[in-house]
């Protein structure tokens, strides 16, 4: 109740401030003063110049006083996270761009959102104490009259009010936020005199002399009204206390709502241009990355396979009794010389599945409830590999693909080749493909395509896939709705050789594909930016070589071939 009271109180009070600036601009705003300012600003770029220029000067010096509360983040970061809450307080009402700032850093890096809220909140009580002391130490000496000394004294009424809020919460939550120590309020304080010189850089342009503290005081002064900014960036809030201000030191008020516009204007330039640009770069973007690494990492270290080796073929299946008990049997008995082991996984089917699956010789494990293809095919790799195979090789259920390709799908697996093989029915025979599925299937093959920076790839939805042991083990599935993209993405990043051989595909002839495309889009598409961002892509392939040479050599102590000439897939 007590922070919806607040939320209220400030709400309100800016609505209030809002009201009040559009009955005072109302009267201030002459056209041809607004023409004149704007004119004279744009035909003077050294003016314009030195102004972006101590605007950036004065988010080089945040950027850095960040750094020196939180070291672990970068400068790039940094100065992306600053710009993009800036851009978000131009665009959003409320100041909502606050809270960007520390969600840029945790998204962004390695930093939790805890460490990254908690050096924003000591950042900005340094930038909230630097303007209280110019406010306490310039604005009385240069705002004369009844008008002035109201303006001020409203002025660090509300910035007090502030920084004792601040200080209050902080004791409240020991350990979270910490009061800036001299550098970082020094900082703050030069920033807060940089940021002034673009107020008497943009009067200076359009004819009107301000001294130094003059700006600072105007600068001052605005600030603290943009504590109740309910508008984005604080229109109307913004030009009418500078206004009021620039009135109060002897500038007329046409010239002085001129000048307030076009130093707002100069401000919003820059946060959209700047700020725009900080959402993409530095690399990750805001939004996170959107395509796996360039660099990639090293194919890891191959784990020993018996030459007696199973290869194990991964069934999913839901639902298909009319499919399932014609695909089993067709499976050969061995592949390259090896035992053939069929594991069907039944993700909690309704009919006879999983019954004449095990009447035609497959290995049944069985989901209580249906969890989802991509749980499935979780649940079938982990249990492959329990087998300790030679190759897995995953295949559909649904009759679309023949089991007489698996010997060719597995070939460069158990060649040593490859380690993650993809059956394309793009580079082999489509004997029948619905012209929408084939349509859908072009559009997401293409999307995978720019994901992984494959331009091999050819069949990103292909149900026809073969593993080394190692991409087995270390394969990560992560949404239960399904498993393909995810699972390219997730072992192409951790560096496992890739390679598509050419396959034969016929439609289905009974039963019906769970893919409906509404759902599919709703549900791969936030599964793959969370896997394009998680741990494995992000982390360096230095570290993953690291980790993967560690668990390969516990894997080879453990597990020890019987033969001298066991072969080895890679």
């Amino acid at each position: 109740m007590p922070k919806q009271i607040s939320k209220l109180l400030r709400i309100t009070a800016g609505l209030a401030a809002l009201v009040w600036a559009v009955v005072y601009l109302t009267g201030a705003i002459r056209g041809d003063d607004l023409a004149h300012a704007t004119a004279a600003v744009l035909a003077s770029p050294v003016s314009l110049a030195g102004a972006l220029t101590a605007y950036t000067g004065a988010f080089a010096l945040r950027t850095w006083a960040w750094r020196r509360i939180l070291p672990a983040l970068s400068y790039g970061q940094a100065w992306a996270a600053i710009h993009v809450g800036l851009l978000g307080n131009h665009v959003l009402p409320l100041r909502l761009g606050e809270a960007l700032r520390p969600l840029s850093v945790a998204r962004r890096t390695s930093i939790g959102l805890r460490p990254a809220t908690a050096s924003t909140v000591t950042l900005r009580a340094a930038d909230l104490l630097a303007v209280v002391l110019l406010a306490l130490a310039i604005a009385p000496a240069t705002v004369r009259g009844a008008a002035g000394d109201r303006l001020v004294a409203l002025a660090l009424v509300v910035l007090i009010g502030l920084l004792a809020g601040g200080i209050a919460w902080s004791r409240r939550h020991p350990g979270v936020v910490a009061l800036p120590g001299l550098v970082v309020a020094v900082s703050a304080l030069a920033a807060w005199l940089l940021e002034a010189v673009v107020v008497w850089e943009v009067a200076r342009a359009a004819g009107v002399s301000l001294t130094p503290y003059e700006a600072v005081a105007i600068t001052a002064v605005t600030v603290a009204a943009q504590a109740l900014a309910v508008t984005p960036g604080g229109f109307g809030t913004y030009e009418a206390v500078a206004t009021a201000a620039l009135v109060v030191i002897g500038v007329p008020t046409g010239p002085a709502f001129a000048i307030a516009l076009s130093t707002h204007a100069v401000k919003t330039a820059y946060a959209l241009v700047v700020g725009g640009v900080a959402l993409a770069l530095p690399a990750p973007s805001f939004w996170g990355r959107l395509r796996l690494s360039r660099v990639v990492p090293p194919r890891p270290p191959a784990l020993p396979v018996q030459a007696e080796a199973p290869v194990v073929v991964l069934i999913p299946v839901y639902d298909e009794e009319d499919a399932v008990g014609q695909v089993v049997p067709r499976v050969p008995a061995t592949c390259a010389g090896r035992e053939v082991v069929v594991l069907v996984v039944d993700d909690g089917s309704t009919d006879r599945s999983a019954a004449l699956a095990a009447a035609a010789g497959a290995r049944v494990v069985a989901h209580k409830q249906n969890l989802g293809l991509g749980a499935a095919v979780r649940t079938g790799l982990a249990r492959a590999c329990s087998l300790s195979p030679g190759a897995v090789v995953y295949l559909d259920a649904d009759g679309e693909y023949f089991p007489e390709d698996i010997e060719s799908v597995a070939a460069p697996v158990l060649s040593g080749d490859a380690d993650y093989v993809v059956g394309s029915r793009f580079a082999g025979d489509i004997r029948r493909m619905r012209a929408h599925r084939r349509a859908g299937n072009f559009v997401l093959t293409r999307w995978v395509r720019w994901l992984a920076r494959r331009r091999d790839l050819t069949d990103g939805q292909s149900g026809f896939r073969a593993f080394s042991a190692a991409a087995a083990a270390d394969a990560e599935i992560g949404h239960d709705y399904n498993y393909a993209q995810v699972l390219t993405l997730d072992l192409l990043a951790k560096g496992y050789a890739y390679a598509e051989v050419p396959i034969t595909y016929t439609f289905r002839e009974s039963g019906q594909s769970f893919v409906r495309l509404s759902r599919y889009l709703r549900r791969v598409i936030p599964a793959v930016h969370r896997e394009l961002n998680s741990p494995t892509s992000a982390q360096s392939s230095t570290t993953w070589l690291e980790n993967r040479s560690r668990a390969a050599a516990q894997a080879a102590s453990s597990r020890v071939p019987s033969d001298a000439s066991a072969a080895t897939a890679s």
